[in-house]
């Protein structure tokens, strides 16, 4: 395809479609620990294009989004003067959307304490520098789900902000308006998500300006941009498995390896196991056939 390449990240390549519309193409490489494994998970792309465009038609009255297409017949047509159509592997994990304005803030809810937020609050009795119930325990519900932003690093770890260190960086304005579409939409999606036996314990949102216009951008609630809980499996006292990677994070866990660039080969049963818990993942929170999605090849069974 005649496109210009404009980024490409540990999962998503990004290119030109015109002056107005970007083509983001959702890969199927997985990263643990920051560093890019060599085996591909099979269909884990598609599961994440086909997981966002869910999200993104079930919060339009919440925010616009900045999606335009996914269909292959869709997209062609927008790329009819520059392609002779997508390229089959293209099929299925492909967004045409609309370029915006990016945010230079991480729009991140927490609804459970975990990660990141655990280990402040274990030193500190904090998170993002707010002070939290002492009773807490690791994976515990917080009493309402709260807004936590954090920066965007080009390299290494993204920070974690307080809200006035995000009017800082986009406005007061701005961040509010970032807060209430983020809160809304975790809210949402996590009640959608609880009634189907997941739980959403945290998530980040992309948000961008197009226009003037705050819009939601990029991937939306997946298991890579949050962490899916089987509710069946959640108590306080523990972080459960996760809806994910969770297979290769186990594997890695079990080896002598530094963390470090190149990774381990993963075994084709870890590779199998953690496609699976995608799949499951989007079928059961979308009510959805996978088999279904454009160019799907695989189908999910449960872990």
């Amino acid at each position: 395809m005649d496109l210009s390449p404009v980024h490409s990240g540990k999962v998503r390549d990004i290119y030109e479609a015109d002056s107005d519309l970007l083509l983001m193409v959702t890969s199927d490489r997985i990263s643990a620990f920051d560093v890019v494994m060599a085996e591909p998970i099979p269909d884990k792309g598609r599961v994440l294009t086909a997981m966002s465009a869910f999200w993104f038609d079930l919060f339009s009255d919440v925010v616009p989004g900045h999606l335009v297409a996914t269909s292959p017949d869709d997209v062609d047509s927008h790329l009819s003067s520059q392609s002779a159509g997508l390229p089959l592997d293209w099929v299925g994990r492909t967004m045409l959307c609309r370029r915006a304005e990016m945010l230079p803030i991480e729009c991140i809810v927490r609804g459970y304490i975990t990660g990141s937020a655990w280990k402040e609050y274990v030193a500190s009795g904090t998170m993002h520098g707010a002070t939290l119930p002492v009773d807490l325990l690791e994976a515990s519900q917080l009493p309402e789900p709260v807004f936590t932003p954090s920066t965007k690093a080009d390299e290494g770890h993204d920070i974690n902000i307080s809200f006035e260190q995000a009017v800082d960086l986009v406005g007061r304005d701005l961040a509010e308006r970032s807060r209430e579409v983020a809160l809304e939409c975790y809210q949402r999606g996590a009640r959608w998500a609880t009634e189907r036996g997941i739980i959403i314990a945290d998530t980040k949102f992309e948000m961008g300006l197009i226009d003037g216009e705050l819009v939601l951008a990029d991937e939306v609630l997946t298991p890579d941009s949050s962490r899916f809980w089987p509710a069946d499996t959640w108590a306080p006292g523990a972080t459960p498995p996760s809806f994910d990677k969770q297979p290769v994070r186990d594997y890695l866990d079990g080896l002598d390896w530094d963390k470090q660039a190149p990774p381990p080969p993963l075994p084709d049963d870890v590779v199998a196991a953690t496609s699976a818990r995608y799949v499951e993942a989007y079928e059961r929170i979308t009510g959805l056939s996978f088999g279904d999605w454009p160019g799907a090849t695989t189908s999910g069974e449960p872990t």
